[in-house]
């Protein structure tokens, strides 16, 4: 739905804020009714007592002393009483049966002989029945009137209603946001640790701790999180020992073949010989960059892009000066492992170099809490269907690269996966112009 939050947070809160509010309005709703219920008896109640008391006051009066007595009385509710000699007529309906009862039952509790009990009884009200209208004819024929008016009882009708509601909304709003914020918590540092351990397997476990479901959940992703980091590192083992111990024959290898006679045979033998070392000493680099365990700290990233792009420059001394540029602030502080971060570096100029002809770097500041530096080439590019699996590791297009640059394809992916473990990321993408462009992020 297109109002409907996003996060779990917000759909919990929703849920549970829009349950408490149909509770609270429902609640308060019943209270307010059975007051305003409650109220109306009291006060047909209080009408019921101050009739039976003035009929009692006026059947047990003298007939001459009558008049005079109700002018005298005080009624503690608006009442209008009149003594007739003839049945008054009344412009209303008759009240509903409870209210007749209720009256009827009052005055049969009355102690009065039956004689001096009221003839007729008759009760009329309005629809409302804010005023009422009570008729009693008295045993010696006159007919006593009491017209009453009775103050409007309305179910919310309370000063402190409102305040009341919006403190008790107030407060189980600030209750339900910090008991969904506490049981929410887990999911994001589940999911930060998820994000944590594919930057890096080495990423520290999680704790254990909290409810049992949530431990539960704690110790499995910690089960599983040992698992990769077991195979990861079995495969990093395996791929070093096998490249440290061919050493050993390759140096047998090398040795004999300075002993073949013929030149052009041995000057091959030795090419292939050094080749082989070359993708060996690789391989054990790449080793190294999985298992070296260095520690982060803040560097100047601008520097050490300059840093990199002058000794990659002074190893190429028949390079023109102008391939190597770079353009950006002069200082940009990152957190980072210096070595590592070097060797990514030097990985993606050494590629745009030998396979662009040129490597300029353009730093840009800090956006989205991400920092961004483009290495752009002027060679003569890759197919798009290629941009991704140049990062495989071993993987060589031979279109674009040859024997004679050295290159084993492990440059791209080692770069990778070191900015992967910063954090950040490195991807190519064709430059319109011409050529490939390396795009690093990083963490500011």
């Amino acid at each position: 739905m297109k109002y409907w939050p996003a996060s779990l947070a917000a759909r919990t809160a929703v849920l549970l804020l829009g349950g408490l509010l149909v509770t609270q309005v429902g609640g308060l709703s019943l209270y307010s009714l059975d007051r305003a219920e409650m109220l109306n008896s009291a006060q047909e109640s209080e009408l019921s007592r101050q009739i039976v008391t003035i009929y009692r006051s006026q059947v047990l009066a003298r007939p001459e002393h009558r008049a005079n007595l109700i002018d005298q009385s005080r009624f503690n509710v608006a009442m209008t009483v009149r003594l007739t000699g003839d049945q008054p007529a009344v412009a209303l309906p008759m009240a509903p049966a409870a209210l007749q009862r209720r009256l009827r039952s009052d005055m049969q509790m009355t102690p009065l002989p039956p004689s001096l009990r009221p003839r007729t009884i008759l009760v009329h009200s309005d629809a409302r029945q804010e005023r009422i209208v009570v008729v009693l004819q008295l045993p010696e024929g006159q007919w006593l009137q009491a017209d009453m008016t009775l103050l409007p009882i309305w179910p919310w009708h309370s000063s402190a209603f409102l305040p009341t509601f919006a403190v008790m909304s107030l407060v189980a709003t600030l209750l339900t946001l910090w008991a969904v914020q506490r049981l929410i918590r887990p999911v994001g540092t589940l999911a930060a640790a998820a994000e944590a351990l594919g930057r890096d397997v080495n990423a520290p476990p999680l704790p254990e701790s909290g409810p049992a479901e949530l431990a539960l959940a704690a110790a499995a992703f910690n089960t599983m999180a040992a698992r990769i980091r077991r195979f990861v590192d079995d495969r990093t083992f395996l791929l070093t020992a096998i490249g440290h111990d061919l050493r050993t024959p390759i140096t047998r290898l090398r040795l004999r073949a300075e002993d073949v006679e013929d030149d052009e045979q041995r000057r091959r033998m030795i090419g292939d010989l050094d080749e082989l070392e070359a993708t060996i000493s690789a391989t054990l680099a790449f080793g190294r960059d999985a298992t070296l365990a260095e520690p982060a700290t803040k560097l100047d990233f601008a520097a050490l892009v300059t840093t990199v792009l002058h000794e990659a420059g002074d190893a190429r001394p028949l390079l023109d000066p102008a391939a190597i540029a770079f353009d950006g602030p002069s200082q940009l502080a990152v957190i980072a492992r210096p070595v590592a971060m070097k060797r990514a570096l030097t990985n993606l100029v050494a590629n745009a170099l030998n396979y662009g002809g040129s490597a300029h770097a353009t730093l840009q500041p800090p956006a989205g809490g991400m920092v961004t530096l483009h290495i752009d080439d002027a060679g003569p590019g890759i197919g798009p269907e290629d941009l991704e699996r140049v990062f495989l590791p071993f993987l060589r297009l031979e279109a674009s690269r040859n024997r004679e640059t050295g290159g084993v394809g492990l440059g791209l992916p080692i770069a990778r996966n070191i900015l992967r473990a910063h954090g950040g990321d490195v991807v190519l993408v064709r430059r319109p112009g011409g050529g490939l462009r390396a795009s690093v992020t990083l963490p500011a």
